[in-house]
């Protein structure tokens, strides 16, 4: 499994403060992760990419630098890293299970403003490639120039945009707003569980294809950031993703331990992980399975998505098997996340609605409500 590092914030900050400095930064996970309890599963060698947002005056397009050299023994990260800022990163270690290594493979990927980073792998992923393809428009058919199932879910994402009548490389100046980015986000993923679902039955049986597929997808076009953590499955968990947020992000000691400070109820740092980059766990909030992250101004919002594979009840209880033969699980006791919000508009077969998140979250007892309330929550009237 791969690992990825999102970081938005009101002020710029040093790549190096993210990628490199912290003690259990996101290039120290990449060979030594605490979440990835099967010692047997590789390191994340494969190769990493960081994408960033610059001064508007040199254009909307994110900077994108990868590499097929192992984070930990690139010189050029850190000398980059050293003296790059921006106010959106994203950042991404990479342990092939799709594609060959080479750059063509490593995330992020871009299309104009638009920025797109995966953890995990599309199920039945040979199956479904004709499909997929097949779904596409011959721009972005032609657009993918690596072999990963991760590229080919970003081409079905701008196929889908487009079809939504929003075009992908002609963004409005304030982006496409957080709204739209989400809708398209949810019916890519309806795209693929149908796509796995058109395999005829006795292929599945006579190949015992795994058709589940792990979706830990990661959209942003310069201004909101759509973040999903989904598994289609009614029993495992999804491979892990946090988030943090607050005021000020800064080493208290000089040696790397770096916190996340709350000095108000608002928040001007929100930082996403696949695993937290410090070890204060109270600092770190749980995505639950099944669900999707917006961030937008610097205001969080989860919402759980509601689809085939969700279940309202509290005491529902899922495996983390599948996610530990993967080489990554998560650690449910980070304390999970408060959802309350206004319900969405209707994707397909996808919606999201106030009464089934309110069930969604009686599971979270009194102590953590109040450590949330700490917290950057919106619980709006509507999300526009």
């Amino acid at each position: 499994m791969c690992r990825f590092l999102v970081y938005k914030g009101s002020d710029e900050i040093l790549l190096s403060k993210l990628i490199l400095d912290p003690t259990h930064s996101i290039l120290t996970q990449s060979f030594d992760s605490r979440l990835r309890l099967d010692t047997r599963s590789p390191p994340n060698g494969d190769g990493f990419g960081i994408g960033y947002y610059t001064d508007t005056k040199l254009g909307s397009e994110p900077c994108i630098f990868t590499s097929t050299t192992p984070a930990w023994n690139c010189v050029n990260l850190q000398r980059i890293a050293s003296k790059t800022a921006s106010r959106l990163i994203f950042a991404h270690v990479r342990a092939t299970t799709e594609g060959s290594l080479s750059d063509d493979n490593c995330h992020p990927f871009r299309h104009n403003s638009l920025m797109w980073m995966h953890n995990g792998g599309l199920g039945a992923w040979k199956h479904i490639k004709r499909q997929l393809g097949q779904r596409l428009k011959d721009k972005w058919y032609l657009g993918v120039h690596g072999s990963t199932d991760s590229e080919w879910a970003f081409a079905l994402y701008l196929d889908t945009l487009e079809r939504m009548g929003h075009n992908p490389s002609h963004p409005p100046p304030e982006g496409f707003g957080p709204t739209i980015l989400r809708k398209v986000m949810l019916e890519t993923i309806q795209q693929i569980n149908e796509m796995i679902k058109n395999i005829p039955e006795s292929v599945k049986e006579a190949e015992h294809v795994d058709t589940r597929s792990l979706l830990n997808f990661v959209v942003t076009d310069g201004h909101s950031v759509i973040c999903t953590r989904y598994i289609s499955s009614h029993t495992d968990q999804a491979a892990s993703l946090y988030y943090s947020s607050g005021t000020c992000w800064e080493d208290k000691s000089c040696k790397g331990e770096y916190q996340m400070d709350r000095r108000d109820k608002g928040s001007d740092i929100v930082l996403v992980a696949s695993e937290p980059l410090t070890f204060e766990r109270d600092s770190w909030v749980t995505v639950p399975t099944n669900s999707v992250l917006t961030i937008h101004n610097q205001t969080v919002m989860v919402h759980p998505i509601i689809d085939e594979y969700y279940d309202s009840s509290p005491s529902h209880s899922r495996s983390t098997k599948f996610v530990h033969e993967q080489g990554l699980i998560a650690n449910e006791k980070v304390k999970p996340s408060l959802a309350v919000t206004a319900p969405l508009a209707k994707t397909s077969n996808f919606s999201l609605h106030n009464v089934e998140a309110n069930a969604w979250c009686q599971e979270i007892s009194r102590k953590n409500y109040a450590a949330i309330n700490q917290m950057n929550f919106a619980v709006p009237q509507g999300i526009k």
